[in-house]
């Protein structure tokens, strides 16, 4: 008969997850998404990319704003489901993850235990880290925190924003939770207690705020390197340049010594435009003025004309 699947989850990443378990023959009864928010210079209703792909497969489609609304913790029992499958989703309340008789396993951007939290690519990559990957893991009450059921490693380019690295991540850790699924179908499944895995210091993921955007050049060059992708395409890390607003997404950096005051810019008026660090210099290579659109720095440079020597 198979596995009656509720899949829960909003943004992009999760719909990579729920066209993998439909492509490979799991039965979905019902996805769960946000609700639709104002957005757009309209400010029109916008559906979630999990509802537009959940409505393409005529899928059912329930978009609660509380989660322990009684009318929508009835309907969702009223499916039987065996299973619920969580990707990119909100907290859920034990009356929801513990509804089913198979429980709620959840997809998760990091080898946990490293990066709980909600900002696990970003966090990742802040960190200067050359390897994460993703896992699934059966919920419980601590976020994060629950056994594992499969992990699989990827590698971190040194240049990769987070962007980049959601892209493919997105497409894994569908292909592993389609793989947990079958598992799980088979009764074959086993669960790794995240005590029992062995890890050197704790990472943590907590979610994105503006300070951890703002760029200090007194710190290394690396560092701010690593900062810059790790928060591109969004939010950005930001600087101020001739008293605006000055995002970074892509960039390089030199370990030298300059002997200028950090955060001073050498710029060539055409080519280049790099930042003094305490250890070297970190070159900006696309970025975004504010008040303008995103464009590469020699686009900038043609256009600016304050910088002009």
């Amino acid at each position: 008969m198979g596995l009656r699947i509720i899949f829960m989850g909003t943004p992009e990443f999760a719909v990579a997850s729920l066209e993998a378990i439909l492509s490979a023959g799991f039965k979905v009864v019902a996805v769960v998404t946000a609700p639709d928010r104002p957005g757009g210079r309209g400010m029109k209703p916008m559906e979630s990319a999990v509802k537009k792909c959940a409505n393409s497969h005529g899928l059912l489609v329930l978009q609660p704003e509380k989660l322990k609304d009684t009318a929508f913790l009835s309907e969702l029992s009223s499916f039987q489901a065996d299973l619920q499958v969580v990707v990119a989703f909100r907290m859920l309340p034990e009356l929801v993850w513990n509804m089913p008789p198979r429980g709620t396993i959840n997809l998760h951007g990091s080898l946990l235990p490293q990066y709980r939290g909600a900002a696990p690519i970003n966090r990742a990559i802040m960190d200067g880290a050359t390897e994460t990957g993703v896992t699934t893991f059966r919920l419980k009450h601590e976020i994060d925190t629950g056994d594992i059921l499969m992990r699989q490693t990827m590698h971190i380019g040194q240049d990769e924003t987070a962007g980049e690295l959601h892209d493919r991540m997105k497409m894994i850790g569908a292909e592993l939770l389609v793989e947990t699924l079958r598992a799980i179908e088979s009764e074959g499944e086993v669960e790794t207690p995240q005590d029992q895995i062995p890890i050197g210091d704790l990472r943590k993921a907590p979610k994105i705020f503006t300070e951890d955007c703002a760029i200090d050049w007194t710190h290394g060059a690396k560092q701010i390197h690593d900062q810059i992708r790790g928060l591109s395409p969004v939010p950005g890390a930001f600087t101020r340049f001739e008293g605006k607003m000055f995002k970074i997404f892509r960039s390089s950096y030199e370990l030298i010594q300059h002997g200028q005051p950090a955060g001073s810019v050498e710029t060539s008026g055409n080519a280049y435009l790099k930042f003094a660090t305490s250890d070297g210099w970190v070159c900006a290579h696309e970025i975004q003025l504010e008040g303008k659109k995103r464009m590469p720095v020699t686009d900038f440079l043609r256009g600016y004309k304050p910088l002009a020597r």
